[in-house]
């Protein structure tokens, strides 16, 4: 996606592009390679991280057989989806300042870029889903038939998030209508406004689950002092076992993700083609960065995965055990 900088003097039907000052471009018809910049480094070297990263994850969850559970899938798909992004950044990189720019590639990287970005989202929100219900259905947790309700979920959310994704592809973009275009070039101001709205709607039902996730704790917390005679001193007995310490993962990690997510979902309802360019590198930035994030967020952090790696980096010191499964620990 490219940012409009109409504000900024630069023509749309120009071929270059808004990130340089007008004196370090030259004003021909065919497009041309720009020259290298530190944000164009900065991209680069950024969208490798996060494909390397989630390309980690991928693989160890892939290589492990006894990495079956459902939030094992979750996480999976949620390191897919950021890949993608990290090489929707690269070729972002690489058609920008390797080869020659066009209409193809624009909407190539544009199309992979909101593919990821709505299922690294929906993968999130599946994520917290499972949480809840490894928590709520905690007998029935990990049974074959979650596994094919969470594979078929998976299917149907992968579906989605290509059928929007080509939305560029298939015409919904405004390079021939530069008046329609949103803050982010080339898609057009309702296409946005429309991916940004499920968008809102998908970090609101995110939310309302991870507080259901709480209600569920606190109540488990208590029944839990109740059978130990703890009742009068429950909430000191949840916070000697790790629950408040539970609870300020929680906290981080929803500071996380609404910090990510939400900014970008207000703009890209809230602004237009006239808009400050660098509102939406602001506001896009973190949304990006939540595939750098992700990894660290919930899947290191899983016990299983950990102990996967380390067996892998230090196979004579970590010995092989009985795998317990443990769900994503926000």
């Amino acid at each position: 996606m490219t940012l409009n900088a109409s504000d900024l003097g630069w023509e749309e039907s120009s071929g270059l592009d808004p990130l340089f000052p007008l004196d370090q471009q030259e004003s021909l018809s065919p497009p041309k390679v720009l020259p290298l910049t530190v944000w164009g480094v900065a991209l680069c070297v950024s969208g490798t991280l996060i494909a390397a990263e989630n390309a980690v994850v991928i693989t160890t969850i892939l290589a492990t057989p006894s990495l079956r559970a459902p939030v094992f899938l979750l996480l999976a798909s949620l390191g897919l989806a950021d890949l993608l992004a990290g090489v929707a950044l690269i070729l972002h990189f690489l058609f920008s300042f390797c080869v020659e720019p066009s209409d193809r590639s624009e909407l190539l990287t544009s199309g992979l870029l909101v593919t990821s970005l709505t299922a690294s989202l929906c993968s999130l929100m599946g994520v917290a889903l499972d949480r809840y219900l490894s928590l709520s259905h905690a007998l029935t947790y990990g049974s074959g038939q979650s596994r094919r309700r969470a594979a078929s979920l998976l299917l149907l959310v992968w579906a989605a998030a290509c059928v929007i994704g080509a939305g560029p592809a298939m015409g919904w973009h405004c390079l021939e209508e530069p008046n329609s275009c949103s803050v982010a070039r080339p898609l057009t101001r309702t296409y946005l406004s429309l991916l940004c709205g499920g968008f809102l709607i998908i970090v609101m039902i995110t939310l309302q689950l991870y507080a259901g996730i709480c209600r569920v704790a606190r109540r488990h917390a208590h029944a839990i002092a109740t059978q130990r005679h703890f009742l009068p001193t429950s909430n000191q007995y949840a916070s000697k076992h790790g629950s408040g310490k539970g609870f300020s993962r929680l906290i981080v990690v929803l500071s996380v993700f609404v910090g990510c997510w939400m900014p970008f979902s207000l703009w890209g309802l809230l602004g237009d083609a006239s808009s400050p360019p660098l509102y939406t590198y602001a506001t896009l930035v973190p949304a990006a960065g939540s595939s750098l994030l992700n990894p660290i967020l919930y899947s290191l952090r899983n016990k299983d995965i950990r102990k996967v790696l380390l067996h892998a980096c230090c196979p004579h010191r970590c010995s092989r055990s009985t795998h317990t499964h443990h769900p994503v620990d926000v």
